[in-house]
């Protein structure tokens, strides 16, 4: 199971994964997310609406990967509030040298806790399902 943060290490876990000739099974962006109704499984090719899935299709296909069964949510994901009045961007208060600034503008994805429990439990669901080869669980 892979619920890692980084593409660069869910790329090795699968990669690892498929040179041993084990399953896996990859969970996808949770951040910004609010709806836990929206999280399906599916093949990495068949997903829509996650910006994590995208960017790991495209790294898949370069690698040669054909397919990946993960667990992604089909929500828009939600964006931080842009009112002036309250933002960094216009009242920074960043430490002196910091290495990013609040005026750069940078979407950091937040989660709900409710959220990423969710998909870890679809994602123990599928792991049960597929180790007793019983599919109508």
């Amino acid at each position: 199971m892979d619920a890692v943060d980084t593409v660069s290490a869910k790329l090795a876990l699968v990669m690892q994964a498929q040179n041993h000739n084990v399953p896996i099974i990859s969970c996808m962006g949770a951040g910004n997310k609010l709806d836990g109704s929206q999280f399906r499984v599916a093949d990495i090719y068949e997903t829509r609406m996650c910006p994590l899935a995208k960017v790991m299709r495209h790294e898949l296909r370069k690698r040669g990967v054909k397919k990946l069964k993960v667990v992604y949510s089909e929500e828009q994901p939600t964006r931080p509030i842009d009112d002036l009045s309250i933002s960094c961007r216009t009242h920074c208060i960043c430490p002196p040298g910091a290495k990013y600034k609040c005026t750069e503008r940078r979407d950091i994805p937040g989660s709900v806790a409710f959220v990423p429990s969710i998909a870890g439990l679809l994602i123990a669901g599928e792991v049960v399902k597929d180790l007793t080869g019983n599919r109508a669980l």
